[in-house]
């Protein structure tokens, strides 16, 4: 037997204004699209915004169903819209928040295992990675270099080869 270890690093910012004007207005719009989100079930709103790679940015919302498998996360929203609008295009960086009307919203959210999928997928679709810049209403933010990083063991088209 053989052990292996699996370890990412990631930056971790105190505030949204320590970081690069770029990253903090991506993140500020991801934070002020949080409110067109429709999440009247869970209170939970999601957003995600992406800068692409032909300088486009594309938005997606969580929108809830009373069926809660119906539902769809923030960023398989925006990445079905991108694949509609911009098919193919590379995304630079995308900046995910939420909005806890039930609570606080002062740490960063991170995707759930079916968006991480999905972003894999992406990154490995386009031959690109994609920033990630996870935060909520307030407090600290976490930037990850590469979605895959989320997820190491993740499976993909050579798998089913």
């Amino acid at each position: 037997m053989e052990k292996k270890i699996n370890q990412f690093v990631f930056e971790e910012y105190t505030s949204h204004t320590d970081l690069s004007p770029t990253d903090a207005a991506l993140l500020e719009r991801a934070r002020d699209i949080t409110k067109v989100a429709y999440a009247p079930y869970s209170n939970f709103q999601v957003s995600a915004v992406a800068k692409l790679a032909n300088g486009e940015t594309v938005t997606g919302t969580n929108q809830e169903n009373a069926s809660y498998p119906v539902g769809i996360c923030a960023e398989r929203a925006l990445l079905s819209a991108l694949g509609t609008l911009f098919p193919n295009t590379a995304i630079d960086t995308m900046a995910i928040a939420y909005h806890n009307l039930n609570g606080e919203s002062d740490k960063p959210v991170s995707p759930c295992g079916m968006c991480r999928q999905a972003l894999v997928e992406y990154e490995n679709r386009t031959k690109s990675p994609m920033r990630l810049i996870l935060s909520g209403m307030t407090g600290k933010v976490f930037i990850v270099e590469q979605a895959n990083q989320l997820l190491p063991l993740s499976f993909s088209g050579d798998d089913l080869k």
